[in-house]
This record gives C-alpha cells, structure tokens and sequence, in this order.
C-alpha cells in the first residue's frame, strides 16, 4: 500500500468512525422526547430484538417489554404529570461494530408550580451496529446514591 493509499485510508476510517459516533449520539437522543411523549414503538425500536434495559428496579427483555414499560400506568403517570428523561451527552467508546456509551441521566417530574429531579442515574449503553444501524443491545441504569455499583459502572465507561 502507498503513502497515499494508507492516508486516504485512514482519512476513510476516521470519517467512519465521525459518522458511527454522530449516530449512536443521535440514537440516544431519541430517547428523552420518545420515551416522555409516550412513543413506546419508538422507543422499543432503539434496542434490538433481544435488547435489555437492566434498571435497578427490574430488566425489561426486548422490544415488547420495553414498549410495555413505556405503556405502563407508572409511566403513563409520569408523562400525563409532566416529565422529561434528560441524557447528558455519552462518552462514546467505539469498537468496530460495537460500541459502548457512558453517560447520566435524570427524571425530572412537574410537582406542583415547579419540578424536581425524582432520580439520577449512571448509565452503560452497549450498542452493536446491524445491517448498518445502531441499536441497543443492552442499557444498565443505576442509581447514583451513592451506592458502589453506580460509581463503578461510571468508571468503567472511562476505563474500557
């Protein structure tokens, strides 16, 4: 290979590489408005067919269960009272057709005539990228209470 065919090379994979991450960032930016306006296919079509959302308060199974949740009363409750799921943007770690994504979150909920942040969370997202897609095949949240497992999983973003 030439000089010039090892530059444009590298030229073509870090363009790649700008174009995967642009798309997980925008993927995850999906999530807030689909997830508080009750677009639960929406929301269940970010993750794979098998994907796993792992909350401290349970794991969700694939598409179904994770429109379910979206349909839930709960969450229903939440929307019809006024909330937003607030993602800072993630640490974007990618590696081939996987990448993981490290960042924190917030539900914040209208109580009464002003809001209040109800839960912070660590989050990992595991993504894989399918027929030219990024999906989710797996998001863990944890409580940021000051328990080790959040602390850790944060870490482990930066450290992968």
């Amino acid at each position: 290979m030439t000089d010039t065919d090892q530059l444009l090379q590298n030229l073509l994979d870090r363009v790649e590489a700008l174009e995967d991450t642009l798309a997980i960032t925008k993927l995850l930016a999906t999530y807030g408005p689909a997830v508080d306006s009750g677009s639960a296919e929406a929301v269940a079509r970010l993750w794979t067919e098998d994907g796993v959302y792992d909350v401290d308060t349970g794991v969700l199974t694939g598409q179904a269960e994770i429109s379910a949740m979206v349909r839930s009363r709960a969450h229903q409750g939440y929307i019809h009272g006024g909330c937003a799921h607030l993602l800072e943007p993630g640490h974007v770690q990618l590696d081939g057709l996987q990448a993981v994504v490290t960042c924190k979150s917030q539900l914040i909920l209208h109580d009464g005539d002003a809001y209040r942040v109800a839960r912070i969370t660590a989050n990992r997202w595991e993504l894989s990228k399918i027929e030219g897609q990024w999906k989710v095949t797996r998001r863990t949240n944890r409580l940021l209470d000051g328990r080790a497992e959040a602390r850790e999983l944060l870490a482990r973003g930066v450290q992968d």
